[in-house]
C-alpha cells in the first residue's frame, strides 16, 4: 500500500486554523481527507461541520471526508486509520492532524520517524503554520510556542491582514523571515488558499531542494548583525513599541546560514553533528542542508527535527556547477559561533 501523506496544521490560539481546515473539507477537489484534531482546543470542527451526537470517534461526512477526534495518543488514532484503510473500512487518500494552538508541533512531527508501524504506513509531507497578523507581534513576543510553531513551519499562512496596517504586516513579514527563513509566506483571507499550496510541498523530503529565501541571504550577509539587547537595553528601536526596525525583536528563535565551498569530511561531520545534536537537540527545531562531501560525486542532502537527524544522496552535482555546503539552522538560542567553529574543523 503507499503511503499515506500526513500534514500538520498549527498555528496559536484563533489564528484560523479551523477555518482553513473547513475549507479544504469543503471544498470539491475529488480527494478524501482525514482530518484528526486535538479535541481539548478551544474550536471543535464537530461542532461547525458536524451536527452530530454520536459517541463514534470517527464520523464520515458527505463528500467522503472523515474526522477523527482524539481522546487518545496520537500514534493509536493514526494506527487505528491505517488498519481500518488497509482492510477497506474507510477510504481517505491522507491525513491532516490540526494541533491544539498550545501545541509544540515538533512531538507531532517525531511521531513519524520514532514509530516504525507509523512509518510503514504515513510520508510526513509537511507542517503548515498559521499566523494571525494583528495578534502575532505579541504572540510572538510573549509565548514560546507560537515562535516554535513558525520555526517549525515547512509554509507559513498569514491570516487577518486586513485588520493591520500594510507596514506593520511587513514587519511580521520581515520578523517571520528572520525566524525561519525556509518557509514561504502566504496572506490568506479566509482560508481561502489553493490546494497547490497546502498539500504535496514535501517539507520532509529529504530529496526536495533546499529552499532558502536569496533575499534573506543577501541581507544575511550584510546588516543581519544582531548585537544581544540585555535586560536593560536601551538601543533607539526599543523604544516605540513594535514600530522600529525589526532588531528590536530578540526572538529567541533565529535562525542562521552556513556556507562553505571546501568539502565535508564525512566521519568528523558526523560525529559533530552527533556530538550538538545530543546536547543541543531539544532547542534544534528544524535544520536541513545541501552538503559538498568528500569522496562522492553526489549531493548529501541532511535535516533533521530535534534529535532526529537523517542524510541521503541527492542529484550528481552539474559539471560546472559550483560544489558549496549551503545549512540552515532554525532553533532556540543556539550556539551559534560553537556551530560555526565546529562545521569549519569538519571542512577538508
Amino acid at each position: 500500500m503507499a503511503l499515506i501523506p500526513a500534514t500538520i496544521l498549527t498555528g496559536f490560539l484563533g489564528s484560523g486554523k479551523t477555518t482553513l481546515l473547513k475549507r479544504i473539507l469543503n471544498e470539491a477537489h475529488g480527494q478524501k481527507i482525514a482530518v484528526i484534531e486535538n479535541e481539548f482546543g478551544e474550536e471543535n470542527i464537530d461542532t461547525d461541520i458536524l451536527v452530530t451526537e454520536s459517541k463514534e470517534q470517527i464520523v464520515q461526512m458527505s463528500n467522503g471526508c472523515i474526522c477523527c477526534t482524539i481522546r487518545e495518543d496520537l500514534r493509536e488514532a493514526l494506527q487505528l486509520l491505517a488498519a481500518k484503510k488497509r482492510k477497506g473500512l474507510l477510504d481517505f487518500d491522507r491525513v491532516v492532524i490540526e494541533t491544539t494552538g498550545l501545541a509544540d508541533p515538533g512531538p507531532v512531527a517525531q511521531t513519524f520517524f520514532m514509530d516504525d508501524e507509523i512509518a510503514e504506513s504515513y510520508l510526513l509531507d509537511s507542517i503548515l503554520t498559521l499566523v494571525d497578523a494583528k495578534h502575532a507581534p505579541q504572540q510572538l513576543n510573549d509565548r514560546q510556542e507560537a515562535r516554535r510553531q513558525v520555526g517549525f513551519a515547512d509554509q507559513i499562512f498569514i491570516s487577518k491582514s486586513d485588520l493591520v496596517a500594510a507596514d506593520e504586516t511587513e514587519a511580521l513579514i520581515h520578523r517571520l523571515k528572520h525566524m525561519n527563513p525556509r518557509a514561504p509566506q502566504q496572506k490568506v483571507h479566509f482560508g481561502e488558499v489553493p490546494l497547490k499550496d497546502v498539500f504535496d510541498l514535501r517539507g520532509f523530503n529529504l530529496n526536495a531542494k533546499l529552499d532558502i529565501d536569496p533575499d534573506f541571504l543577501k541581507e544575511d550577509e550584510h546588516e543581519h548583525h544582531d548585537h544581544e539587547h540585555g535586560e536593560d537595553c536601551d538601543h533607539p528601536s526599543h523604544a516605540h513599541d513594535g514600530h522600529g526596525h525589526h532588531h528590536h525583536h530578540d526572538d529567541d528563535v533565529k535562525s542562521f546560514v552556513y556556507r562553505a565551498d571546501r568539502p565535508f569530511d564525512p566521519a568528523r561531520l558526523e560525529d559533530f553533528l552527533g556530538a550538538i545534536v545530543n546536547i543541543y537537540g531539544p532547542r534544534m527545531l528544524r535544520y536541513k542542508g545541501v552538503l559538498h562531501m568528500q569522496g562522492t560525486e553526489r549531493k548529501v542532502i541532511f535535516q533533521g527535527v530535534h534529535q532526529l537527524m537523517g542524510s541521503d544522496l541527492g542529484p550528481a552535482w552539474g559539471a560546472d556547477e559550483k560544489r558549496n555546503s549551503r545549512m540552515v539552522f532554525i532553533g532556540i538560542d543556539l550556539p551559534r559561533e560553537i556551530l560555526e567553529q565546529g562545521l569549519e574543523q569538519c571542512l577538508v
